[in-house]
C-alpha cells in the first residue's frame, strides 16, 4: 500500500528538505486546498494569486497585539516587542497606516533613492574587489549581507561601520517575522535586540537635532504634512522596520538570484550576453525565488474567498511564494524565463502595504550582479560546499553560498 501523502500544513518548512524546494508544497495546498484551514497554525493558509492578492488589498494588517492586551495574556515579557510593533507601518491598518507612510513618503522620495545609486555602485565596486580572483569565496559574507547593511547605514545616517551591529539586529528580529512570529527559543535574544535598537536609534533621533545628516532618521524627524509630524517613537519603530526590510530582502533578493542564475547557466549566459536584461532579470528573480514567501493578515467582517467564508478576526496566512507559481496567472511558473512579460509578482506586496523600500532593494540587486558578473566572467558554484538556507520559514533566504571563480 502506498504511503499516504502528508498532511496539509506550512509546519511542513520546519523540514530543511521542504525548506529547501517549498514549491512541491504550494502546489499541492493550491491544487487540493487553495483556501485551508491549518490547525497547527491556527490560521487560514490562502495560495492562489487572485486569493492572495485580496488578502494583501482588503484584510486588515493589525494583527500585533497591543501590550496591555499581551499583560493580559500573561505574556508581560513581549512588551517591548509589542510595543515597538504596534507603532510600525507594517502592521497598521487605516487611517493610522494612511498617516504614518504619507508623513515617510516625504523622507523616502525617488529622487533621494535615485541619488544614491552611484553610491552603491562605489561599494559594490569596492566589495567585489576585494574577493579572490582565483579560488573561491561565500558570497553571502563578502556581497549579500555587506552591501545592504553598508547602504541601510549610509541612507539612515548613522555610522556605517556599525554596519555588521545593524545586520545582527535585523537577523534577529528578522527570524521572528519569519517564523509565524512564534520562536520560543529566540525571545530573550529578540527582546534584547529590540531594546538595543531602541536606544541606538533614540539616540540617533536626539542627535539629530544638534549634529542634523542627510539621512533618511533626520528626513523624518523634519517631515511635516498639513502641520502633522512623526513622534519620536514612531520614528524610531518605522526606522527599524526599514532597517530590517531594507536588508533582509535585499540580502535575500541577491543570495537567492545568483543561485537561481546558477542553476540554470542557459538563462545566466543571456544575462552576460546582455546587461541590458538586468531589470527584468531582476523582477523574474524576484518572483521564481520570493524573499518574502508569506505574510499574515486578519479577516474583516463577511470574508469570503474562494466560496469559503472566512470568520472576522480569524488569521490569514498569505503565500506569496506559492501564489507567485500560480499557473493561472503566469504561464509556465515553474520555468525561469528572465524575459518573462506581463510580471505582475508579489514579492514586495501588494496596495497600501506595497514595500517601502522595493525601489532601492531593486537598484542594489541590480548592482549587485552587473559588478559581479562583469568582474568574473566564469563565476560557478564552488565544489564540496552545500547551498544552506536560513531557518526563516517566511523570509527565504541563504546563510552560505560559496562560488568559484573560475
Amino acid at each position: 500500500m502506498p504511503a499516504a501523502a502528508p498532511v496539509l500544513s506550512l509546519y511542513h518548512l520546519l523540514d530543511p528538505d521542504v525548506l529547501a524546494d517549498p514549491y512541491p508544497l504550494y502546489r499541492r495546498l493550491r491544487e487540493e486546498a487553495p483556501v485551508h484551514w491549518d490547525p497547527y497554525l491556527h490560521a487560514w493558509v490562502v495560495t492562489r494569486y487572485d486569493d492572495a492578492v485580496t488578502v494583501l488589498h482588503r484584510f486588515n494588517a493589525a494583527r500585533t497585539p497591543s501590550p496591555d492586551r499581551l499583560a493580559a495574556l500573561g505574556m508581560g515579557e513581549l512588551t517591548p516587542i509589542a510595543a515597538l510593533m504596534v507603532r510600525q507601518m507594517l502592521f497598521l491598518d487605516q487611517p493610522a497606516h494612511g498617516r504614518v507612510r504619507r508623513l515617510a513618503a516625504v523622507a523616502f522620495t525617488p529622487r533621494r533613492v535615485a541619488r544614491l545609486r552611484e553610491h552603491i555602485r562605489e561599494i559594490a565596486d569596492r566589495l567585489v574587489a576585494d574577493l579572490p580572483a582565483e579560488g573561491g569565496f561565500d558570497v553571502m559574507d563578502r556581497l549579500a549581507n555587506p552591501l545592504p547593511a553598508i547602504v541601510t547605514a549610509e541612507m539612515l545616517g548613522v555610522p556605517t561601520a556599525d554596519h555588521q551591529l545593524l545586520k545582527s539586529w535585523s537577523q534577529d528580529f528578522a527570524e521572528m517575522l519569519g517564523n509565524f512570529q512564534h520562536n520560543p527559543g529566540r525571545v530573550r535574544r529578540t527582546i534584547q535586540s529590540v531594546e538595543e535598537m531602541v536606544r541606538y536609534f533614540g539616540a540617533a533621533v536626539i542627535r539629530e537635532a544638534a549634529e542634523p545628516t542627510e539621512g533618511l532618521i533626520n528626513a523624518l524627524v523634519t517631515a511635516e504634512v498639513d502641520g502633522d509630524r512623526l513622534t519620536e517613537e514612531e520614528i524610531v519603530a518605522n526606522v527599524i522596520v526599514t532597517m530590517v526590510g531594507g536588508q533582509e530582502t535585499t540580502t535575500n533578493l541577491i543570495g537567492n538570484g545568483l543561485l537561481t542564475l546558477m542553476r540554470h547557466p542557459d538563462q545566466l549566459a543571456r544575462l552576460r550576453s546582455d546587461l541590458g536584461l538586468l531589470p527584468a532579470a531582476v523582477e523574474e528573480l524576484l518572483r521564481y525565488e520570493s524573499p518574502s514567501q508569506h505574510t499574515a493578515r486578519l479577516a474583516p467582517a463577511g470574508a469570503v474567498l474562494a466560496g469559503t467564508e472566512i470568520p472576522k478576526g480569524d488569521a490569514v496566512i498569505a503565500v506569496m511564494g506559492a501564489a507567485n507559481r500560480d499557473p493561472d496567472r503566469f504561464t509556465d511558473p515553474d520555468r525561469l524565463d528572465l524575459n518573462r512579460a506581463d510580471n505582475r509578482h508579489l514579492a514586495f506586496g501588494w496596495a497600501a502595504h506595497f514595500c517601502f523600500g522595493a525601489p532601492l532593494a531593486r537598484i542594489e540587486a541590480q548592482i549587485a550582479f552587473e559588478t559581479l558578473l562583469s568582474r568574473f566572467p566564469r563565476l560557478t558554484p564552488e565544489p564540496g560546499h552545500d547551498v544552506r538556507w536560513r531557518p526563516n520559514l517566511g523570509l527565504r533566504g541563504l546563510t552560505e553560498l560559496h562560488l568559484a571563480t573560475a
